[in-house]
């Protein structure tokens, strides 16, 4: 068992170094040599400097830098950021479904109005098909003068009405050009007094809606002589 300076026993050692007690000797005077220790009392006494006790200065007494610039405010300008370019990216595609959407809903009506036409004039030319005898017998009335001062004279003049408000028409006149798309050639014979072929007598009247032909007009055709 040794003597240490201060005059205490010191503790026999264990083996273990972190077992093993410390001491700080915070003499002023070196016992062995008897000199002021000058550094030894101004390092030992002040200890280390805390930055916390300095307000994080340095030296020079200016801030040390490390304080977060951002402490102050009340948001992450990087979050912001994204949500933002979240947002507008968000709001881009509904837009764009938005527009899609609408562009088909704009096909569907079209399709549906095209349909509903198509189906109306297929009903009148339905109507129109039962109609074609009646129709034919009013227009043979009509050109031998049986029709004309007679109370029938008006109805018939209401029901072509009617029909002509739902898109029907009668057509085939003599002296129009021959046209088998729409005219039914019965009789053909040629004349100097042509150029081409020539409806030159209208036996019926053709009928049509909407420009579809329901019965084309049956005539007798002259041509030009070779």
């Amino acid at each position: 068992m040794t003597e240490n300076p201060t005059g205490a026993s010191a503790p026999e050692p264990t083996g273990d170094p972190a077992a093993e007690p410390r001491f700080t000797d915070r003499r002023r005077i070196d016992p062995e040599t008897g000199a002021v220790r000058e550094s030894a009392s101004a390092g030992s006494a002040a200890g280390p400097v805390d930055a916390a006790t300095t307000g994080g200065s340095d030296a020079a007494g200016e801030p040390s830098g490390t304080e977060d610039p951002l402490a102050g405010l009340d948001f992450e300008p990087s979050a912001v950021d994204a949500e933002l370019v979240q947002a507008q990216t968000t709001a881009a595609e509904r837009l764009e479904d938005l527009q899609r959407l609408q562009a088909e809903y704009v096909n569907y009506r079209k399709r549906v109005d095209r349909d509903r036409t198509v189906a109306r004039d297929q009903a009148v030319a339905g109507v129109l098909e039962a109609l074609v005898p009646v129709l034919d017998d009013v227009d043979l009335a009509r050109q031998h003068g049986e029709l004309a001062g007679t109370p029938f004279a008006a109805v018939a003049e209401k029901l072509e009405a009617t029909l002509t408000r739902f898109g029907w028409e009668r057509f085939g006149t003599v002296g129009e050009p021959f046209d088998p798309q729409v005219h039914e050639a019965l009789m053909h014979q040629h004349s100097d007094d042509v150029s081409e072929p020539t409806v030159s007598m209208v036996m019926q009247s053709g009928h049509r809606v909407a420009g579809r032909i329901v019965r084309a007009a049956r005539v007798a055709v002259t041509s030009p002589d070779a």
